[in-house]
């Protein structure tokens, strides 16, 4: 019991030290938001084939959460999520700036509630836009399908854009005002896979090659594209994405 409630308390303060809640790690691992807590209670442990996820999204090693120590990296691989919305700058100068926010916190609920929904992790909104981000079992037809319902439970046309690779998940920023946040090559590419359905595309979703290879055969796609980006030295390959190939219900795009 003494190991256990040890584990509990480690699981615990490094969550808290992320500033992660128990809901985020409970949707990135796919288990109740009860079962993280009854972990940290020290009432259970968790599932032996959960602690190396457990392990990387807490930015520790599986041996420091067993008090073997060793730390590692805060790095694991996650599939990033990045919305706006078409026209919002425009929007923004017709609104008083009360009134965009107001608009904006709604095109946020219904992103951030198909997100949750498919068990992914919100991290921060920025104007119109929304950061989010999918591990563990399933993780890229998770975020397909919050991508489609998020389409679904708003009647603003958005722009959503998905990509696949290593992210670091920690606190940026000055240490009085640092915030979780998540960075790395798989993050911009998302933002710029966003930017490219936008100007490219007619549902205004587009995922990378890695997302859609990941998902072979079960996604209504457009074709590949060789995508150029000045920010970036090498080319980024992405499709259209139109929908779920087993879906029974198909968006219809104008």
């Amino acid at each position: 019991m003494l190991l256990i409630k040890g584990l509990g308390d480690r699981i615990r303060r490094q969550r808290e030290k992320r500033g992660l809640k128990q809901q985020d790690i409970a949707h990135a691992l796919q288990v109740s938001p009860q079962a993280v807590s009854k972990w940290e209670r020290g009432e259970n442990a968790p599932d032996i084939s959960l602690l190396g996820p457990l392990a990387r999204l807490l930015g520790v090693s599986t041996d420091w959460l067993l008090h073997t120590w060793g730390e590692q990296p805060d790095v694991f691989e996650a599939t990033v999520f990045t919305s706006g919305v078409k026209g919002a700058a425009e929007k923004s100068m017709h609104l008083d700036p009360k009134n965009f926010a107001a608009w904006a916190n709604g095109v946020f609920a219904a992103v951030t509630s198909a997100v949750l929904h498919h068990d992914g992790v919100p991290v921060k909104y920025l104007g119109d836009q929304c950061l989010c981000f999918f591990a563990g079992e399933g993780q890229q037809e998770r975020a397909v399908r919050a991508a489609l319902l998020s389409c679904e439970m708003t009647a603003e046309a958005l722009e959503i854009g998905l990509s696949y690779g290593s992210v670091y998940l920690g606190a940026i920023g000055h240490a009085d005002y640092e915030r979780l946040d998540i960075m790395g090559e798989a993050v911009n590419i998302a933002f710029l896979t966003m930017n490219w359905a936008s100007r490219h595309s007619k549902s205004g979703m587009a995922v990378t090659r890695e997302v859609a290879c990941g998902l072979d055969g079960k996604l209504h796609l457009g074709p590949e594209v060789s995508a150029v980006f000045p920010e970036l030295e090498q080319a980024v390959y992405v499709n259209e994405l139109r929908g779920l190939v087993q879906d029974t219900r198909r968006i219809q795009w104008s």
